[in-house]
């Protein structure tokens, strides 16, 4: 592990030690810390180094101007000075994103919201206040000493995550480490210890005090990570969900007592890790956030009917509004909100249309009401289906091959993304001698209906198609 992080070290020493001795040279130490030193050693060191200083911003923001490409202030508030370095490191250009932070004792006032800075005088008394033993490892530099007085390289090694001091005391200080203990399990596949664990049931209600926006940057880290199920599961173990995300945990409905229906809670972390399988440019969000939440509805709407079934009659309905109420609070982006509500709302049309042979119009319909999220609620019906047995899920599977070889072929003769009435506005209205106004709207929406229900016409049907509707208005 230390040979990997020398090797790591060695590829950024240009842009490292040119920093470190300026540093130096002004009187000052700097060292690489936290996740730059952990992601060394275990060989994943990107290009965002962090480093830790004696320095105080100001004097950090003197250092720094003349040698960085670009200099930002957003964390100074905090002791953190932003820079962005290109340089060239052995055959490559590359482009560095650098953070040096002041050395802080206390971080955080214990019954605010607000982080409150307080500057320390030493790199011990820095790596104390960190979250983890992993994250609390220092190189200085340009020596290239290692530091480690909490063990942290041994715990990397046991690939465990424990806290410098107490849990407890940790999770005053910052009760956002409480999530980002699930966050890390999740990104490094690493096991929590069982006093972290304790600690985050004792105290989850601490969590409520951090805002809504700092708990939704952590959530999205975690569900975009390798591992989500991991991080999810414990969040669900330790009571954390019920605070920031408490639809997941109610997935966990009792079974009823002929087993009728599959554990909700499980299917859902599956259909997660299925529609994590079928990604193609990475992880994507909307898709995850869709799979964590589709089924989110059913709690609700859950009914044991007289035949020993259970039903769970528009769960996607109620599960889109859910989803829209939760997102909200979680203070993510209008954009991301419809689009994962609507994921949602739809993931069960496909089963609604049967096994049977879909019409031209039914495709149309469908692929109208995806619009751009199409790909994706391709994957999430897909991910859906998580029977055991293979050959209902060979017969899902194909029904729905079969699907997308009928959109396609539509796709080719009628141009299906942008499924358009055959008279614009415009035409209906010197075709009607009518000016705009609610009719206008009416007419089009009729003629958008006889497009996705016969496919595209010739003008001069749509024409009479529209005067016969007029006449009808007029009747």
């Amino acid at each position: 592990m230390q040979h990997r992080a020398v090797t790591e070290l060695l590829r950024i020493a240009p842009v490292a030690d040119d920093l470190a001795r300026r540093f130096q040279e002004a009187g000052f130490s700097l060292a690489l810390v936290g996740g730059s030193v952990r992601d060394a050693l275990l060989g994943r060191l990107g290009n965002d180094l962090d480093f830790t200083t004696d320095a105080r911003p100001q004097d950090v923001l003197k250092i720094v101007r003349p040698w960085a490409d670009a200099v930002w202030e957003v964390g100074i508030a905090f002791g953190t000075v932003g820079a962005q370095k290109d340089a060239r490191v052995g055959d490559a250009d590359r482009r560095f994103q650098i953070e040096v932070t002041t050395y802080r004792s206390e971080a955080y006032d214990r019954t605010s919201r607000k982080p409150e800075v307080s500057y320390g005088d030493s790199i011990d008394e820095d790596l104390v206040r960190r979250d983890f033993t992993v994250n609390a490892m220092a190189v200085a530099l340009p020596e290239k000493e290692f530091i480690d007085p909490h063990g942290g390289l041994e715990d990397l090694a046991s690939r465990v995550l424990r806290t410098p001091g107490t849990p407890e005391e940790s999770f005053s200080d910052d009760p956002l480490r409480m999530m980002r203990a699930a966050r890390f399990a999740a990104q490094l596949d690493f096991e929590v210890a069982p006093e972290v664990v304790a600690a985050m049931k004792e105290m989850a209600g601490r969590i409520e005090i951090v805002s809504a926006e700092r708990v939704r940057d952590e959530l999205n880290k975690l569900i975009l990570s390798p591992y989500p199920r991991k991080g999810l599961s414990l969040l669900v173990e330790t009571g954390l969900a019920d605070r920031v995300l408490p639809e997941l945990p109610a997935l966990r409905l009792e079974r009823d007592e002929h087993h009728r229906h599959k554990d909700v809670y499980d299917h859902t972390l599956i259909v997660l890790e299925q529609a994590m399988a079928l990604e193609d440019d990475g992880p994507d969000l909307t898709l995850r956030l869709a799979a964590l939440l589709h089924d989110i509805g059913k709690p609700r709407t859950r009914r044991f009917e007289k035949d020993g079934r259970v039903s769970f009659h528009h769960h996607e309905v109620v599960g889109a509004k859910m989803t829209k109420k939760r997102m909200t609070a979680l203070k993510y982006s209008n954009e991301l909100v419809k689009d994962v509500s609507r994921l949602v709302e739809l993931h069960l049309r496909f089963h609604g249309y049967g096994t049977g042979e879909w019409t031209d119009s039914a495709v149309r319909r469908y692929v109208r009401d995806a619009g751009p999220l199409l790909d994706r609620l391709h994957k999430l019906t897909r991910s859906d289906c998580t029977t055991r047995n293979k050959r209902k899920a060979a017969a899902l599977s194909r029904a729905y091959d079969g699907l997308e070889e009928r959109i396609a072929k539509l796709q080719e003769q009628e141009e299906l993304d942008s499924i358009r009435p055959d008279l614009d506005g415009n035409q209906i209205m010197e075709i009607l001698g009518v000016g705009p106004g609610p009719v206008i709207g009416r007419a089009y929406k009729h003629m958008l209906e006889l497009r996705l229900e016969n496919g595209p016409m010739e003008h001069d049907s749509a024409v009479a198609a529209l005067k016969e509707w007029w006449a009808e208005q007029e009747g």
